[in-house]
């Protein structure tokens, strides 16, 4: 998720659990959803039994988790060069080992690890795609059979007032959290931090929910009544939260949502947003430039770019013909791209002379 960034001395370095913690809170789409409010009767329309049904028992959080738990992985994601690694959760899809889980659990990492709850067992694993934008992606353990799997349900017919349960490795003990809570929002937007690299990201559409989820149950299931799962934990409120005097939120995106990445990663066709298989990277850190463009910052020592020539303060301002208009524009253009393909880049030195450079990608870390 994104929150504060927990640090413990082990051997081989520091662990961040991955947590979003939202720094800036947008307005639910409230009136997009008056038609799930309860309506007033008068006299010319009185109300009927047809529409008023019994209140439904409250949500039993010990019978739920005891189904969700099994469904659940532990993800654990190591960097390289420094030690650090974030723990997160996920949500096993097939028996033979596809694991739903947030990008974020997984960004930057050199290599990801899995241990099923269900089975206890320990699992390598690969990325096969993901959608930064949406904070999803999709990994598979390697060697993995015979998993249990999580219950899909629909994001579609939730409501407000509709009291769920949020399951995750909370602070990266292994043993799944259930944390429940009413939803208070089907259409929220907010600004999110990564507690891993500080970094900042705009997420929108999410289910918020009145409950206190905690570092480590990013990934991990948010679920019904019956134990269906309806969202994937992405983000908890902060402390602007707190200092304003509000109670604890959790966000989560909608199931519906989520499987549609999921589905355009098998598919394996790429997008502009969605990334399929190993990431291609030019190795290099770039800004905005003015007008447009994206400059080149740092070209990292030993990278493609660094290797090709490519100079600080020079402007890519197109790769393979397309037009590049900011950094964004050119991590979509990456996004259809493997490791070895050849690209050709323009670019714009700060003296306004021009070039153009070919370069060959090579593997990185997922962006």
């Amino acid at each position: 998720m994104y929150d504060h960034p927990r640090r413990t001395n082990n051997a081989g370095g520091g662990r961040l659990f991955a947590l979003f913690c939202v720094a800036v809170v947008g307005i639910t789409a409230f009136l997009g959803y008056h038609g799930d409010l309860a309506r007033w009767p008068f006299r010319q329309d009185p109300p009927t039994a047809s529409l008023i049904g019994p209140p439904l028992p409250p949500l039993d959080t010990q019978l739920v988790s005891h189904l969700v738990d099994p469904v659940l992985v532990n993800i654990t994601a190591a960097m390289r060069p420094y030690g650090l690694g974030a723990s997160g959760s996920g949500i096993v899809l097939t028996a033979n080992g596809e694991v739903l889980t947030s990008h974020h659990v997984i960004k930057g990492a050199d290599t990801v690890s899995v241990s099923d709850i269900g089975t206890g067992a320990t699992f390598p694993a690969t990325v096969l795609g993901y959608d930064s934008s949406a904070d999803i992606a999709l990994i598979a353990l390697t060697g993995a059979d015979g998993l249990p799997i999580a219950r899909i349900g629909s994001s579609a017919g939730l409501r407000l007032g509709d009291q769920l349960l949020a399951i995750g490795n909370a602070g990266g003990t292994g043993s799944p959290t259930s944390v429940g809570g009413a939803i208070t929002g089907l259409d929220s937007s907010i600004v999110a931090r990564n507690s891993a690299d500080l970094s900042r990201k705009s997420l929108h559409g999410l289910i918020e929910v009145a409950a206190a989820v905690a570092a480590g149950q990013s990934g991990g299931a948010l679920v019904d009544r019956y134990g269906a799962v309806v969202g994937v934990v992405t983000a908890a409120s902060g402390d602007l939260q707190a200092a304003l005097g509000r109670g604890p939120e959790g966000y989560a995106v909608p199931i519906d949502a989520a499987m549609a990445v999921v589905r355009q990663i098998r598919s394996g066709t790429p997008t502009d947003t969605v990334h399929i298989g190993p990431t291609a990277t030019l190795g290099i850190i770039t800004s905005d430039a003015q007008p447009a463009g994206a400059r080149i910052d740092v070209a990292v020592y030993g990278q493609p770019a660094f290797a090709a020539g490519l100079a600080e303060g020079e402007v890519i301002t197109a790769i393979d013909g397309r037009v590049v208009a900011s950094t964004q524009t050119l991590k979509a253009a990456l996004n259809l791209h493997k490791p070895d393909d050849v690209v050709r880049l323009d670019l714009t030195a700060p003296g306004g002379g021009q070039r153009t450079v070919n370069v060959t990608l090579t593997v990185g870390p997922p962006n």
